[in-house]
């Protein structure tokens, strides 16, 4: 089944600012929030989709994907979409947009919902780095391992920060839950407010000593082999995230991700173009007016084609197939092959003898047909 256009879902235009999408999402997900809509799957199905087209087009890389190439853009690939994202995860992702605590009813509404959420820690921040390709990979899709520095759970505390188990004790201001209430009287009447606890931050814990190896931050700077498996088509600027694997939280919390930005490396043969790839072939005139078989470079390997009689320069053979394949398999692109007829620079005695005879002779004479083009009108054909 077709998934619903993100604009449309969230019942804005494409050019929809941020304060439009904040509010269009906030609409929806008191709408169909499963506090206000308990047992309902298929209320519960519509939040987690709001918060899937929010999430895509609330960030500018993912929106610009999204503009280009619809849902595939933005799949598990490229870090986009919510897929199996539980309520906690929305909850966290988004507390800005519900203004804070875990339910967006505890800020709007004042009332407790029932959904007690304790704070894990402090989110890891994302990790950025660069993945420079050649065409060839680009061209077959490459997985990839990189080494990446960045701040690990810490493996002597397992992330809690604490020195051992009995350092860690249930704290008294909030008797663990990471939340505390507020009751407060409105000309509405009392109104109850639910944030996070101001002694634990929200963990529900007290740490009593502070592990050695972390000093109580729970990870530790290390350096980790992380595998990317980039599939083909892929473009310059383009960005992949993996989620999870940015640095570590604190205090346990969860891990940021990981945005790998495409660079593509400059080809000794080919140029790009979208999915087509161009190169230059250079025989001479001799070959050109007699014709000839000729291997060529292509990202598979060397292919033989036949140059015939008579060909001119600017001339652009097509390979179908052998260019970049389109990242929503929608096929490959295509081989274009211009074809420049070699001047000699210097010639012998002999040669300019050769040359003058032949330059007087009938069809030695330019007199090109009305079926050929010129270059810009080759190129319009090719490329439109």
């Amino acid at each position: 089944m077709a998934k619903t256009d993100f604009y449309e879902l969230l019942g804005v235009s494409k050019s929809a600012d941020d304060k439009e999408l904040k509010k269009a999402y906030r609409k929806l997900a008191m709408k169909y929030h499963p506090d206000k809509n308990p047992g309902d799957k298929t209320a519960e199905e519509k939040f987690k989709e709001a918060a899937e087209a929010y999430e895509v087009l609330s960030d500018p890389d993912k929106r610009a994907r999204y503009d280009r190439y619809g849902h595939d853009g933005v799949n598990s690939q490229f870090g986009g979409g919510r897929g199996g994202a539980t309520m906690e995860d929305i909850f966290s992702q988004f507390g800005d947009v519900f203004g804070g605590g875990g339910s967006p009813f505890d800020s709007f509404f004042g009332g407790s919902t029932g959904r007690q959420r304790s704070n894990d820690g402090q989110r890891g921040s994302n990790l950025r780095i660069k993945a420079a390709l050649t065409l060839e990979e680009i061209g077959n899709g490459v997985s990839k391992k990189i080494k990446v520095k960045k701040q690990v759970e810490c493996k002597i505390c397992d992330g809690s920060g604490a020195k051992d188990a009995s350092s860690v004790k249930t704290c008294g201001t909030c008797s663990g839950s990471g939340y505390v209430r507020q009751v407060k009287q409105t000309f509405l009447g009392a109104m109850q407010t639910t944030t996070s606890c101001p002694t634990c931050g929200g963990s529900g814990k007290m740490v009593t000593a502070n592990c050695n190896s972390c000093k109580g931050a729970g990870r530790v700077m290390d350096e980790e082999i992380v595998q990317i498996d980039i599939p083909a088509g892929v473009e310059e600027g383009m960005q992949l995230s993996m989620r999870g694997k940015g640095n570590a939280g604190k205090n346990g919390g969860p891990a940021g991700d990981l945005l790998i930005s495409i660079e593509e490396k400059p080809h000794e043969n080919f140029t790009r173009d979208g999915q087509n790839i161009v190169n230059d072939l250079f025989i001479n005139f001799a070959d050109a007016a007699l014709g000839i078989s000729v291997e060529v470079p292509t990202l598979d390997g060397r292919v033989k084609i036949k140059i015939p009689a008579g060909t001119q320069g600017g001339k652009i053979f097509r390979l179908r197939g052998k260019g970049i394949p389109s990242i929503q398999d929608y096929g490959k692109g295509d081989q274009l092959i211009h074809v420049n007829i070699w001047t000699p620079k210097n010639l012998n005695k002999e040669e300019k003898a050769m040359m003058e005879k032949m330059k007087s002779m009938p069809n030695f004479k330019p007199n090109p047909g009305k079926d050929e083009k010129g270059f810009f009108e080759k190129m319009k054909d090719y490329f439109n």
